[in-house]
């Protein structure tokens, strides 16, 4: 039977798989080059206008590196750009962005608990936010600000706390901490589209032309894949964060991302001195691990609506259409006799303190709001309960798809 929902899921799943794959390739690519620019040793015997050489070995083969700080006398006949990857990775997080977070906005996007927003407005700010931040940050790297890279960096930092705080006060926990990593990805690719590459791009012509190419292009593509390197891992927790409900589901989630971003700095700073001078600094770790410390203790703080707070919080128009279902009563006992004692504000199944991926299936109004991952995870699928803690009866799984279909016309 054609079912809307399971394709969508599909669709979703398929995407999700390219964006892993495409960030791993750039994430990967891009942290070689930082390392191999870290690495590079003098060679007086190296070609004019060469920087440094490296030799590596790796899977039985040696290789040998040289860079030049600008470019080589002439132009070599065959030239990898690094670029792909970058482009890949931002183009299938958008698709993700909007598969998930607009079309599924009414459910992941909106919290009408924090703001009043309709659909179209919230990917209106959900879009244009990430459009205005690269435009923000790219004013002032052009500024005189970028002559000192350091101030820089800490402006840069405190644009990022001020975009979490916002996004917190706008969206959903989840979608807040997951806007934040599309903001900072979105100026990562635009440096390598907007700078990166157009600069290297007029160094390659210069070449081609018998033009010396001008230093001043390697420097602004320096400042710029700096603070990409910085930004990477970050971006990563953050993009994990919607899978971990400890992350964004407390009022503390803002401070929480804002904290991660300092993680990534003292990370990146150990192995970008350990590949520069052979050893890291080990003060770094001890850094890193307090910063997780007091990220995991603001995490058990409060964030959850209370079992009154839920059942009088109105519900979306969208919402609404699975609580006045018939067939809703029959699903919501078959959901709270077989889920809510994991899914449960205060979760009664021994070694499960918090409900897993912050979601709560107690009232009327839980269970209408989760009425398509309900669906997927326990009407059409037996991923939940899981088999080792109840067997869910196959009646009350079909109960759920019919009070499903019945919600949304009949064609899932």
């Amino acid at each position: 039977m054609y079912d809307l929902a399971i394709i969508w899921d599909w669709i979703a799943f398929s995407v999700r798989w390219l964006h892993i794959i495409t960030a791993m390739a750039w994430i990967g690519a891009s942290f070689y080059f930082v390392a191999l620019d870290l690495m590079l040793k003098p060679n007086p015997n190296l070609p004019d206008g060469a920087h440094g050489e490296e030799w590596e070995v790796h899977g039985g083969g040696f290789y040998h590196t040289v860079k030049y700080l600008v470019a080589p006398s002439e132009m070599p006949e065959h030239l990898t750009w690094h670029k792909w990857q970058s482009y890949s990775t931002w183009l299938s997080g958008a698709a993700l962005l909007m598969i998930i977070y607009w079309v599924g906005g009414e459910l992941f996007l909106i919290d009408p608990t924090k703001a009043d927003l309709s659909l179209w407005q919230a990917v209106l700010i959900s879009g244009g936010s990430l459009t205005i931040g690269w435009i923000c940050y790219d004013y002032l790297c052009k500024s005189k600000l970028g002559e000192t890279p350091t101030l820089l960096m800490l402006l840069l930092f405190g644009i990022l706390v001020a975009m979490s705080w916002g996004y917190n006060q706008i969206f959903t926990g989840r979608a807040a901490l997951l806007h934040l990593g599309a903001f900072t990805a979105t100026i990562m690719t635009a440096n390598v589209f907007f700078q990166i590459m157009p600069n290297q791009r007029i160094v390659v012509e210069d070449l081609k032309q018998g033009r010396v190419p001008d230093a001043k292009y390697g420097k602004i593509a320096k400042l710029r894949s700096t603070h990409n390197n910085y930004l990477t891992l970050p971006v990563v927790f953050l993009m994990l964060s919607n899978h971990y409900p400890l992350s964004f589901g407390t009022e503390h989630a803002w401070i929480i991302a804002s904290l991660i971003f300092l993680t990534g700095v003292t990370i990146r700073h150990y192995f970008n001195t350990m590949h520069r001078t052979g050893k890291g600094p080990n003060w770094t770790w001890l850094v890193t691990v307090v910063i997780m410390i007091l990220i995991a203790w603001l995490s058990t703080q409060p964030g959850m609506d209370t079992y009154e707070e839920s059942e009088a919080r109105d519900l979306t128009a969208y919402e609404q259409k699975f609580a006045s279902a018939d067939t809703f009563d029959d699903a919501f006992n078959a959901v709270v006799g077989n889920c809510s004692m994991c899914h449960g504000r205060e979760p009664s199944w021994n070694g499960i303190h918090w409900p897993p991926k912050g979601v709560v299936l107690e009232t009327r109004a839980d269970v209408a709001r989760h009425a398509e991952q309900i669906y997927l995870q326990a009407g059409r699928s037996h991923a939940m309960p899981p088999p080792n803690a109840i067997q869910m009866a196959p009646e009350a799984r079909q109960q759920i798809v019919r009070w499903y279909r019945d919600a949304k016309g009949g064609d899932g």
